[in-house]
């Protein structure tokens, strides 16, 4: 998706969050599994947006962490799909961070989702299919 140094401004991140103490690993800094789901959830938005209805994670395609999250950070996450079959669609997924007191960014990990778009009963459905409402629990 872009290089490791500059996110460009253009595109708005999917979201944006604060890393905080609890999110923490033994040696202090954030926790890779975090992370990894702050970008779950970016790529289940976006998937969300693309299927115009329920969606569920089925794989982690691709997934590396290029650079620290500290206590602190503002985490912006960028969500894009990049593929969409019949029921399924992939999601490239970048987060970056910037320092609290700075306005320099820079990316720390990167990943490609995989999620199904599915119905009321969690089947799976055709993405550009009618969406029905959910059935009673």
């Amino acid at each position: 998706m872009g290089d490791e140094t500059r996110r460009p401004e253009r595109n708005t991140p999917t979201i944006r969050t604060i890393a905080m103490p609890a999110d923490t690993n033994p040696a202090g800094d954030i926790f890779g599994g975090w992370v990894l789901a702050q970008m779950d959830l970016a790529a289940g938005a976006a998937a969300a947006r693309r299927a115009r209805g329920r969606c569920a994670t089925i794989a982690i395609d691709a997934m590396q962490f290029l650079k620290p999250v500290y206590v602190g950070d503002e985490v912006s996450l960028y969500a894009e799909v990049i593929a969409v079959g019949r029921t399924s669609m992939q999601i490239a997924v970048e987060a970056w961070r910037r320092s609290r007191e700075s306005e320099d960014t820079e990316q720390v990990t990167r990943g490609r989702f995989t999620f199904v778009a599915i119905d009321g009963e969690r089947r799976p459905r055709a993405i550009d299919a009618p969406v029905l409402p959910d059935l009673p629990r």
